[in-house]
């Protein structure tokens, strides 16, 4: 039937079918606002609060703080690829406001984000978005030195200990060398409102209690976050190949990981977990890419990563271009006979 379609210059069933989850619902959006960035910032009421009593108060709030600051990302991913309001203007507002809750420069995280979304599975086009990933046959050409930094990025005390609030608090202040006049300014617009929300919030509270607040919440999210992106496109079956062979449904289905969560952590995550159908159609807001997966066959073919076998991820450093999947160091050397 599909194939019928293609050749007719009939849409395929796939686009057909996200076409009826496209469209944002602004009351839904409108919601999904109060009860993720209005929560958290109930959050930060209680931890100053518990201030009073015990630190140990304080640090048990930050987790549920984190997972609130996780959703309002979500809502600052979706309003990036104008899918969280119908109308632009909104989308841009609230991406901008959204973007300070999360130490993120809205303009350039989704300049950079669209490249992702355009070369994800691409062996020729990797290096904008993504976690470096070396193939086999590239990692066997390095020398020591640079086999050891590669070592280094991929371990995960390096990806989930240092490098999140790394890139969330520094990185992220800084423009690259490819954007625009424009895309520069407004970095550094993002960096001084950013300066003025953290001065004031360190004078109203004190110091030493926001930073008491702010790191431990900040910290949480991030490494959450980064072990979201991480799982979303590293994990042993996905599928990579070069242009000639590229193709977007494939990439989308194939590329991007369906990662399974329970319920709670599926809701704190903004259903980010369905990445499949993110890919397949950016501009489907969070709050239908379940109901789309749920309520439509052609995906009951996707395998998802649950849980527990995304911990897997953490031990595959390298894509092994015969075999077509991510290995291990380990597997390499074992594969490649050696000591």
């Amino acid at each position: 039937m599909t194939e019928t379609k293609e050749k007719t210059g009939a849409k395929p069933e796939w686009m057909e079918i996200i076409s009826r989850y496209n469209k944002p619902d602004n009351l839904k959006s409108w919601w999904q606002l109060i009860n993720s960035v209005g929560a958290y910032l109930l959050m930060w009421g209680l931890m100053i609060w518990s201030l009073k009593f015990s630190y140990w108060i304080t640090l048990a709030l930050t987790v549920p703080a984190a997972g609130f600051l996780v959703r309002t990302f979500i809502i600052f991913h979706d309003c990036g690829h104008g899918s969280f309001f119908s109308s632009k203007l909104m989308n841009t507002v609230t991406g901008v406001i959204t973007g300070l809750l999360v130490f993120t420069p809205y303009h350039r995280w989704h300049r950079d984000h669209q490249i992702h979304h355009r070369t994800v599975g691409n062996l020729e086009k990797r290096g904008v978005g993504d976690v470096k990933t070396l193939t086999v046959g590239e990692y066997q050409k390095l020398n020591g030195w640079q086999r050891f930094l590669y070592r280094l990025y991929r371990h995960p005390l390096f990806l989930f200990g240092i490098a999140p609030m790394l890139l969330f608090v520094v990185l992220y202040r800084f423009p690259k060398k490819y954007m625009s006049l424009k895309e520069h300014v407004n970095i550094h617009l993002t960096n001084l409102a950013l300066v003025v929300m953290v001065v004031v919030m360190g004078m109203a509270i004190g110091w030493k209690a926001y930073l008491m607040i702010q790191l431990p919440v900040l910290y949480i999210a991030t490494v959450h976050g980064v072990w979201l992106f991480y799982v979303q496109h590293q994990y042993r079956h996905v599928i990579w190949s070069d242009s000639s062979s590229w193709d977007y449904k494939t990439m989308a289905l194939s590329g991007s990981s369906f990662f399974k969560l329970p319920g709670v952590l599926n809701w704190f995550t903004g259903n980010i977990g369905y990445h499949h159908i993110h890919h397949l159609s950016p501009v489907i807001p969070n709050y239908n890419l379940k109901k789309c997966n749920d309520e439509n066959t052609i995906f009951n073919e996707v395998k998802p990563v649950t849980f527990w076998s995304a911990f897997e991820s953490l031990l595959l450093r390298l894509w092994d271009e015969k075999r077509g999947m991510l290995i291990s160091f380990r597997e390499r050397r074992r594969l490649a006979g050696e000591s």
